[in-house]
């Protein structure tokens, strides 16, 4: 990532605006053992209390790496009840990085955070309708076969 992603204009501007970034050598103790780092290069998304919010394990490219913040800083709000600020951000990754991987679980998100918005079933229903017509084979499709039935 340190040759590909990393220098990238587009990935140091995001960084620049959304993170306290911190590089961390996977054999670095105390810190890559209280955060179970066994591969690099993992990227874990933290709160302000330090508890992990994302994970993702392997090479991203810069388009990827975009995402997968995106969608990291979107779970850190769903994870915190607070469902308006995380569906801006699980918005931004379905419109603006559809073809990446982390668009299926943005969506699958997008519906819970609806449905823990509103209360209201549908919300679910359209995740899982929106991801059998865009992603019909993705574990986020799977993941919300069930909500077919609502």
């Amino acid at each position: 990532m340190d040759a590909v992603t990393y220098p990238d204009n587009k990935v140091i501007e995001f960084i620049q605006k959304s993170f306290i970034p911190l590089q961390v050598p996977h054999d670095a103790k105390p810190l890559s053992a209280d955060f179970n780092i066994k591969w690099t290069p993992t990227l874990i998304t933290l709160g302000l209390d330090a508890k992990e919010h994302h994970r993702t394990v392997g090479f991203l490219d810069p388009g990827n790496f975009i995402a997968n913040s995106l969608l990291g800083i979107g779970k850190y709000h769903f994870d915190n009840d607070r469902y308006p600020e995380a569906l801006s951000f699980f918005d931004t990754v379905i419109s603006d990085h559809s073809q990446n991987d982390a668009a299926a679980e943005a969506i699958f998100l997008q519906g819970a955070s609806r449905y823990k918005n509103s209360g209201n079933p549908i919300h679910l229903k359209e995740a899982y309708e929106s991801l059998s017509s865009k992603y019909p084979n993705n574990e986020w499709t799977k993941r919300a076969y069930p909500y077919r039935l609502l």
